[in-house]
Order: structure tokens, then sequence, then C-alpha cells
């Protein structure tokens, strides 16, 4: 008979966890950043927060000479006051009328010749693209006599065109705005890729109708971007808007703002009044952001097509 050797039994042994990495304390460069951050965050904090808080002071404490930075001396009769102005109605209508108009001129023609220059090539495309890059170089103030006078020669013919006109002065915001929208939506429009048009004719759509249904939806957070930036501009531009409007009916509501400066000229300036109307003027901004936040962030981070 031959041996049977058994073999050695195996020891099955654990298996050895490695220790978990001890968690590395951040850097005193990325604490230092953050203080830094902070700080420059409060700096562009505090200007609002100082109008908000005066537009709820007093007068009288206002112009204490020890200010207060918590709203100790709460009040709402500034704002009041602010409403019973006749002016600030009228100023109001007068501006929601400039930018209502101002977004959709410039959003129609500057994105028409945003898809023009990405989408086409023609004769004089290269001279289009740099009058459009010289118009953007050209100072505003340097054009307040000749569109002066041009409003003025149009108003004779036309009232509607005219000074203190809407669509007139309009005209001349969306004139100052188009060529920068260009440049804005042009790179939207560049990053949509046409092979996504093309297959969807070979699906058997049109033209028109593969843009309207695949291309310009991918375009739309672009459009919105686009229609903030010219928002801001009208709502808030003062110069031209003063040499163009100088009924004091047709005025907007930055240059009914300076009227405080005239009617304050012998008893002081009341800056908290001020205040209250600069809030105001805030408040639809604020709210037109709030609603278009969404889609103007995806545009402003858009670069890329995903398919």
């Amino acid at each position: 008979m031959s041996a049977v050797t058994e073999a050695p039994a195996t020891e099955v042994r654990a298996p050895v966890v490695a220790p978990a990495p001890a968690r590395r304390r951040p850097r005193a460069g990325k604490i230092l950043l953050s203080v830094l951050g902070l700080a420059m965050s409060l700096v562009w904090v505090f200007p609002v927060y100082w109008m908000v808080l005066s537009a709820v002071t007093p007068n009288a404490r206002l112009r204490s000479e020890t200010p207060s930075f918590l709203p100790v001396h709460f009040t709402l009769g500034n704002f009041s006051s602010v409403l019973s102005d006749s002016g600030f109605v009228g100023a109001l209508k007068m501006s929601l009328m400039i930018t209502v108009v101002t977004i959709v001129i410039v959003l129609a023609f500057a994105f028409l010749a945003a898809l023009a220059i990405s989408r086409w090539r023609f004769r004089g495309r290269t001279s289009f693209v740099l009058a459009v890059l010289f118009i953007q170089m050209l100072p505003a103030e340097g054009l307040f006599i000749a569109q002066y006078k041009m409003l003025s020669s149009w108003g004779e013919t036309a009232p509607v065109l005219g000074l203190n006109s809407v669509l007139g002065v309009s005209l001349l915001y969306a004139a100052m705005l188009v060529p920068f929208t260009i440049w804005m939506l042009r790179g939207f429009v560049a990053g949509v890729p046409a092979e996504l048009e093309e297959a969807a004719m070979v699906d058997g759509l049109s033209r028109t109708r593969a843009f309207l249904r695949i291309t310009f939806p991918l375009l739309a957070p672009g459009l919105v971007a686009s229609g903030v930036y010219a928002f801001l501009q009208a709502w808030n531009e003062f110069t031209t808007a003063l040499v163009v409007l100088p009924a004091e009916s047709r005025q907007t509501l930055p240059v009914w703002l300076r009227s405080f400066l005239s009617a304050s000229a012998n008893r002081g300036i009341d800056w908290a009044e001020v205040m209250a109307a600069s809030t105001l003027i805030a408040v639809p901004v604020i709210v037109f952001f709030l609603f278009v936040q969404g889609r103007m962030t995806s545009g402003l981070v858009a670069g890329a097509v995903k398919g």
C-alpha cells in the first residue's frame, strides 16, 4: 500500500485593510484665498447694503456724524414720499416702454446678423465684422450732438421718431447695443453644429422647420443672456436719455432721479429719499434677473453641444 500524504491545510488569513488616509488639512494658501474672496464679496455687497439701509433711515439720522450700520431707526416714509411723487410713475412707464422696445429690436437684428456671420460666407463679410468692431470703439459722448439733431429733424416729419419719443430713443439705444450683442450671439451660433440642421433636413424637415425645432432651442440660453445685457444697459442708461429726452414729463428713471439734486438745491439733498428711489429703480432689475437666472447661467457657460 502506498502511503497517502495529506496536503497541509492552508491557513486562511483575514484581508489586510489599509488604514484610511488621513484627511489633509487645508493649506494656508487656500484659507488665504477664501478670506480674500470673502473680503472682496463684502466690499461688493456693502454699497448695496448701505443703499437699502439709508433708504429705511430718516434723513436727519442719516446726516448725523455717527453713522449706524444697523437699521435702528427703521422707517418706510422715504419710500412713500418717492411713490407719492407724480414723476416716478411716469418715469417708470417711460423706462419700461423704452427697455422692452430696445430688447426686441436688439435681439432681432443681432440674432439675424450673428446667423449671417456664422453660417454663411458672403462678399463683404470681413468688412462687416471689422465695422462692428470699429463701432464699438466710438465713444458715446462724441455722438450726442449728431443724435440730438437727427431726432430733432425726424420729429419735424414723424413725431413718433423725434425727441421725447419712445421709438426714437429705443433706436438710439439699439444702435449702441447691437454691435456688442452680435459678438455675444455669434459665439453661441458658432457653438451649434450646422450638421444638426442638415440631419433634420435629411429626415424630411424644411430648413426653416429644422432651424426652429432643432437649432433655435439650443440658442435660447444665448438669447436670454444677450437680452439680460440689453435690459441692463437700456434700463440704466443716463447720458443719452438726458440729451434726447428734454421734456420733464418724458424722462426715464435715471434722469428723473437727477431731479432730487435740483429740487433740493435750497434745502439740501434728501439723501434718504435718493437712496429709496435708487432702491426702487433696482427692484425691476432684481425681479427680471430672478426670472431668467437659470437660462442666463446656462447661456454664459455654454460652449459645447451634448449629442
